[in-house]
């Protein structure tokens, strides 16, 4: 492609991309799926203007995209949320991580597409979006509600788990040969994951005043320049080159340049990984899609069917009523970027080739069921009571979670803003 090509494609898929997407705002839909469809419309599989012919030449672009989008959520982890939610978060967290994971890998195995295939399903069915699920507590006005602390507490325990979980997964499906060879660059990728973790855990004050300047022109450079060094070491010691743009995200979310940085990537994190969502759906065939179509409606029925069997968990770990237990299992179903994480890493490793429509498909009806379904989550509370499965709250009967303080208003929890806290509605703002 030309150099006066590449700018038209470019500019083309921006502008078309941005378009869908503010039509789609208008609806109430996530981007997500909105610049993944931008890409599928124009690209080279589809009747109609072809903007890009081949999804490669927005290569690097994509990568960058990913790698500032996992840059960007390490600076918005919050360790200490996990430290507050104590015991119980972790159980609900790893309740609902063992439910949807675990069915994801039965799922893969039952549709017979092989051992590392089921993997990928296992995390793609098993993740939430952390983007969706925040903007849907935005949108939908329940960031003050009891339960919206431990849906937030879930999505970081979720957060650990898929830095854990690509470490692991990387040497399976690139096809290491052999239970040593497997385990070896396994431990190797801990291993460097691990003297990350130890720099955002002691390092943070000496990094901090290495990377300290007034200027935000050399913030910008300086902090681009470590994540994706870091991204390509990452690369090539066999973890995922995005794993390591989370970690210097985390360390550098510890530093007095911190705020600072979050507000500068904002807005390229936005371009970027609208390119990378943009790109995904440009090598998708539509044909494809439909040859997927059963079990992506199978994939999604039992998403939702573990997200109400988590829901129902939570809800008696947190003696919540049918309402908030209805809210945990709707407002979790979102499926995104962490999936079509997965779905590149897998295109990638040269696996089988209906992953990449299939976990299209299910980004794309999660993505608009999920939000759809959150707003209706009334209804499912009442089948919920109607069933005994969750007993309605007594009046004047409250957890602690629930009961308001003297200073609060009422139905928020204690030391919950009525606003939307800085994180959250950044959070909500993820293409």
């Amino acid at each position: 492609m030309g150099h006066a090509d590449t700018l038209l494609a470019m500019g083309g898929a921006f502008v078309a991309a941005a378009v869908l997407a503010r039509l789609g705002r208008r609806i109430g839909l996530p981007t997500i799926p909105l610049f993944m469809l931008a890409g599928i419309l124009l690209g080279p599989h589809t009747p109609g203007l072809v903007l890009v012919r081949d999804a490669h030449d927005f290569e690097m672009l994509s990568a960058l995209g990913l790698v500032l989008l996992l840059f960007y959520l390490g600076l918005e982890f919050q360790l200490d949320d996990l430290r507050a939610g104590g015991r119980r978060l972790l159980a609900a967290g790893g309740v609902y991580l063992l439910l949807n994971v675990g069915a994801g890998l039965g799922f893969g195995f039952a549709l017979g597409w092989g051992l590392r295939e089921a993997l990928v399903l296992a995390g793609v069915l098993g993740i939430s979006s952390s983007a969706i699920v925040t903007k849907v507590l935005v949108d939908s006005g329940r960031i003050g509600h009891p339960e919206t602390r431990l849906i937030l507490g879930v999505t970081v325990v979720e957060d650990i788990f898929l830095a854990l979980y690509l470490a692991a997964l990387q040497p399976v499906i690139s096809g290491a040969e052999g239970v040593g060879e497997t385990i070896l660059q396994a431990a190797k990728a801990f291993g460097f994951l691990l003297v990350l973790a130890i720099a955002a855990r002691y390092g943070t004050r000496l990094i901090g005043r290495l990377i300290a300047v007034r200027d935000n022109e050399l913030l910008v450079i300086s902090f681009l320049g470590a994540a994706i060094l870091v991204a390509g070491v990452s690369e090539v010691l066999g973890v995922v080159d995005a794993i390591g743009a989370f970690m210097v995200g985390l360390i550098l979310a510890g530093t007095p340049s911190g705020p600072r940085i979050r507000r500068l990537v904002h807005p390229l994190r936005d371009a970027f990984a609208a390119i990378f969502f943009l790109a995904f759906g440009l090598a998708i065939n539509p044909a494809d899609l439909v040859s997927v179509a059963g079990p992506v409606a199978a994939a999604v029925a039992l998403t939702i069917a573990m997200n109400v069997v988590a829901g129902l968990f939570a809800a008696r770990l947190y003696r919540y009523g049918p309402g908030p237990t209805a809210n945990i299992a709707t407002t979790l179903l979102g499926r995104g970027e962490f999936a079509l994480i997965l779905a590149a890493m897998a295109a990638t490793a040269g696996l089988d080739g209906r992953l990449a429509p299939f976990i299209a498909s299910y980004v794309l009806v999660l993505a608009v069921l999920g939000p759809i379904l959150a707003g209706r989550a009334h209804l499912l509370a009442r089948v919920l009571e109607a069933a005994g499965a969750v007993r309605p709250r007594r009046r004047g009967r409250t957890s602690r979670e629930e009961r308001p303080s003297d200073d609060q208003e009422p139905g928020l929890p204690d030391d919950e803003p009525a606003e939307p806290t800085e994180a959250a509605a950044a959070r909500s703002g993820t293409p």
